[in-house]
């Protein structure tokens, strides 16, 4: 199956004497293989550096198929580069919604992979049923409360806590989803905090308050409270440009300039969806030596968590 699209996008640039209306006209073929390749190549590098470095992209479950689809089987190509998936709102986001084809996709994966599950609950008297599906479905269960959207709090429960050495992704019962720190204010209040858990998997910002994590932090998170070993994943936005990162010049970008920077992320006004098979993105992200990629496995990470991999299909849709 073969997807071509075409991108019409125009922005106004001002300056002091004239207003210029710019058009892009591109045509990309078959975007979803395009990101496939993309998560396959940062593998491939990450892998190379660290042999046992784990990636998990989160949604587009539908990319581990060929042409997309569970009728055509297992792209074997693919699942060979990933090691687990992430999926948001599976069977909750908000209220309980109807279970789609990626269910199924997601039962089938499951044979061979973890899948971790963070559904968002409108009333928290639904945690007991969205934790049953998950276990009904040996998926991972991080349960977002009302208080929870942005992945802001750590949870006064772990499910299935164990005392056991985590060291392969399957092995873990539970993990923790705190990417953003803006409840704490110093990065020792948010180390202690996480420490004092007995999570497997810890998923989290390379960045503190703007400044990366170091060895030493990353090394007292792989440390359950009860003494058992686990994993410590970073996040990466591989699918739009942050605004508030390290590489995002603020002086001097903005839609279209640089040509990769596409559109906005409705809804996030501090992205803009890129086009993820450009090169200067790709070595943003993992080809150049001060990568993110990089910077993670230098920190000592486990592991990348993919985010915005979605992006092949949001970038041309009026939705996002």
């Amino acid at each position: 199956m073969k997807y071509i699209y075409t991108i019409f996008v125009v922005f106004i640039t001002f300056s002091a004497c004239s207003k210029k209306d710019i058009a892009l006209n591109e045509t990309i073929n078959n975007p979803s293989k395009k990101m496939q390749e993309f998560i396959s190549n940062i593998s491939l590098h990450a892998k190379k550096k660290k042999p046992d470095f784990f990636i998990i992209p989160q949604n587009a479950i539908e990319l581990a198929y060929n042409n997309l689809s569970i009728k055509e089987g297992i792209n074997l190509e693919y699942m060979n580069t990933i090691d687990a998936i992430g999926i948001e709102a599976l069977f909750y986001d908000g209220d309980e919604i109807p279970v789609y084809e990626r269910h199924e996709m997601l039962q089938e994966f499951s044979k061979n992979k973890k899948v971790l599950v963070s559904d968002y609950l409108s009333n928290n008297n639904l945690l007991n049923d969205a934790i049953q599906k998950n276990t009904n479905e040996s998926f991972l269960c991080f349960p977002r409360l009302q208080e929870n959207y942005d992945y802001t709090i750590i949870p006064e429960f772990t499910i299935n806590e164990n005392t056991n050495d985590i060291v392969e992704l399957e092995a873990a019962k539970n993990y923790l989803y705190l990417i953003n720190s803006e409840n704490y204010s110093s990065k020792e209040d948010f180390i202690n905090s996480i420490m004092n858990t007995n999570f497997d998997i810890i998923l989290i910002d390379l960045f503190f308050h703007g400044k990366p994590l170091s060895k030493t932090d990353i090394l007292k998170l792989k440390i359950k409270k009860n003494g058992g070993k686990r994993l410590v994943i970073s996040y990466v936005n591989i699918g739009a440009a942050e605004k508030y990162r390290y590489y995002f010049n603020k002086d001097q970008w903005q839609i279209n300039n640089p040509h990769w920077l596409m559109k906005p992320y409705k809804g996030y006004p501090d992205e803009i969806f890129v086009k993820y098979w450009a090169k200067e993105w790709h070595e943003i992200i993992y080809k150049k030596n001060d990568s993110y990629i990089n910077k993670i496995i230098e920190a000592g990470f486990d592991g990348a968590y993919l985010d915005n991999v979605k992006s092949y299909e949001y970038l041309f849709s009026d939705k996002f």
